[in-house]
């Protein structure tokens, strides 16, 4: 674990979270809690990621909440291997609440017309091996495991393509694509949404690792942790970097050996 900001204390946060009754985590799962795969499907948890979530989840402090950019339905699979209590999902756009109610934030008129043109611009690079992914609220271009030469004519042509529809929209880098998504919400929603049925006393932890959880690690302030997870540092507002799997292995074993009583 290597802290990042001279004025976050990793000591003085394990205390804070000690002293709490209400905890919450807060977690993505590609790159986060599994190493990135070509196919979405086949992304699972890092070996003992599981086990780890089974033991925080058992102590009746911590909720555990997903904050993921995929969209519900795709989630259902990884999830179902994960302990938690809620999901966000689509980036903020999409919500399953404990007990499993679901709520939809839908995208202004003019947004959802142009992510209606965007998608057939994006299905034409198909092609060159590219996977175009339709969200509530946005459309995705992945270029993961495409040969860099077709790799880098997709990022051009799209670029180029949804560069010009920027408006209603906003065009986000993410690692291994991109994507034009609606304005309106971003996974900081999701963050001050978890902590809004938090009691103010909660002490929380936001753990990404991609550009699109950089909004989060800002909504989190000084309420606890940004937590960037990657194999290689970038610049990041987060507080704290591991290395995964065993820094984020040893970050959630701490967890929950804050919360033994």
């Amino acid at each position: 674990m290597e802290t990042l900001h001279p004025s976050f204390d990793l000591e003085a946060f394990f205390d804070r979270l000690r002293a709490a009754t209400d905890r919450l985590l807060l977690l993505d799962y590609d790159g986060t809690l599994a190493p990135f795969h070509k196919r979405p499907e086949h992304a699972m948890p890092y070996p003992g990621v599981e086990d780890a979530l089974g033991r925080i989840t058992r102590k009746a402090d911590t909720r555990v909440v997903i904050v993921s950019g995929r969209k519900l339905a795709d989630l259902r699979v990884p999830l179902a291997r994960i302990p938690h209590e809620e999901v966000f999902a689509s980036h903020g756009w999409e919500r399953m609440a404990a007990g499993g109610t679901r709520t939809d934030h839908e995208p202004a008129a003019e947004a959802r017309r142009q992510l209606m043109l965007a998608e057939p611009m994006a299905r034409t690079l198909a092609i060159y091996g590219a996977r175009v992914e339709r969200k509530i609220a946005s459309v995705a271009v992945h270029w993961r495991g495409v040969s860099e030469p077709n790799a880098t004519i997709v990022r051009d042509r799209i670029g180029k393509s949804w560069g010009a529809m920027e408006g209603e929209l906003d065009l986000m880098p993410f690692d291994g694509g991109l994507e034009l998504r609606a304005r309106g919400r971003t996974k900081a929603d999701a963050v001050r949404d978890a902590l809004a049925n938090s009691s103010p006393e909660c002490v929380c932890a936001y753990l990404g690792d991609d550009f699109t959880d950089e909004d989060a690690f800002a909504a989190i302030e000084d309420r606890g942790a940004a937590v960037l997870v990657r194999p290689v540092l970038r610049p990041t507002r987060a507080h704290l970097w591991l290395r995964p799997p065993d820094d984020l292995l040893g970050f959630l074993d701490r967890w929950r050996r804050v919360g033994v009583r």
